[in-house]
Order: structure tokens, then C-alpha cells, then sequence
């Protein structure tokens, strides 16, 4: 039987660790590695936090090539070559999907370690977007050992997996 999207599920920081800290979405509890600067209220370009607030999820970006489409309620899109993000403050198109050439420079999204396997698009700084607020936010893969993030929150691939099914568009995301 499939279960309905759970409405909100929450991001705290570890006690004591500022760089990690607990998923909690209805019964299941999920380690989270958060930015190299913990969770910022006032989240900034190449701070390396976590934006504190409460969000709506995007969409699943996922590396088809590698693994299956994951059960989800959210919409979903493969990653290609071209994927990218724009992280320049000066581009009209900040904190926006883009298509990158082969050799152009920029946040590519499909990337030779695993992170960006799988990626939920939050919208953070989304609308309005204010140029150096922080782009892009994401829930991703996480680094071996929990490394810190940019400013993602980032987990294991079976509680990526776990979380997703019980994801929707209407989910909400509260990190704080």
C-alpha cells in the first residue's frame, strides 16, 4: 500500500556539532551532515550555512544512468551532461537551473562522486530571488563520515531513499 506524502518533516543541529544534525520526518530519525558553517538565519553566498526557515520541495533530480527512479511523490527529472546551476550573483538567470556547454564552467549537477545522485530541489531564495542570498540548496548524498556540506543537508543514500517515498510537492521542510 502506498502512503501519502507527509505534510512537514524538520532539520535540527546536532548538540554539540554544528555541522551535523538529525532529519526527522514523522517516526524515522535520519543523520544529516549540514554546512561547514551550521544553520544561518541569514544565509549569504559562500558562507557555507544552512539556511534557517521553512520551505517547499521542488523537485527529485536523479542520476538515471546510475541508479533507478526512486518511489516519490515529488516530480522528478534525470540529470543530464548538460545540467547545471548558476551560482553568479551578477547572472539574471542566480539560482536557476541552467544548460551548460561541454567546457563551460559552472555548477555542474552530474558529477563523478556520488552526491548528486540523487537531489531535492528546495526553494530556498526562489521568489524572490535576491542576488547573494545563497543558491543552490539542496538535499543530497552525503560525503563519507558526514562531511560537511556547502550549506546542503546532506544524508546516506538509504535514508534518501526512505525519506523520498514519503516526499511530496506539498511537503514542507523546516530547518532549525
Amino acid at each position: 500500500m502506498e502512503r501519502a506524502p507527509i505534510s512537514t518533516f524538520f532539520v535540527r543541529r546536532k548538540p554539540g556539532h554544528p555541522t551535523r544534525g538529525w532529519l526527522v520526518a514523522g517516526p524515522l530519525a535520519l543523520p544529516v551532515a549540514l554546512g561547514r558553517g551550521g544553520i544561518k538565519a541569514n544565509k549569504r553566498e559562500g558562507d557555507g550555512g544552512t539556511p534557517r526557515g521553512t520551505f517547499r520541495l521542488r523537485r527529485l533530480w536523479w542520476r538515471a544512468d546510475r541508479v533507478a527512479r526512486p518511489l516519490t511523490h515529488l516530480p522528478v527529472r534525470p540529470i543530464t551532461g548538460a545540467d547545471g546551476w548558476c551560482e553568479d550573483p551578477g547572472d539574471r538567470r542566480y539560482n536557476q537551473p541552467i544548460r551548460l556547454a561541454p567546457g563551460q564552467p559552472g555548477d555542474r549537477l552530474k558529477r563523478d562522486d556520488r552526491l548528486y545522485d540523487f537531489i531535492i530541489e528546495i526553494d530556498h531564495n526562489a521568489r524572490p530571488r535576491v542576488a547573494g542570498r545563497g543558491s543552490p540548496v539542496f538535499l543530497h548524498l552525503a560525503r563519507p563520515q558526514f562531511g560537511p556540506t556547502a550549506g546542503c543537508v546532506a544524508m546516506t543514500q538509504a535514508a534518501m531513499l526512505r525519506l523520498l517515498s514519503r516526499l511530496g510537492p506539498r511537503t514542507r521542510i523546516v530547518i532549525g
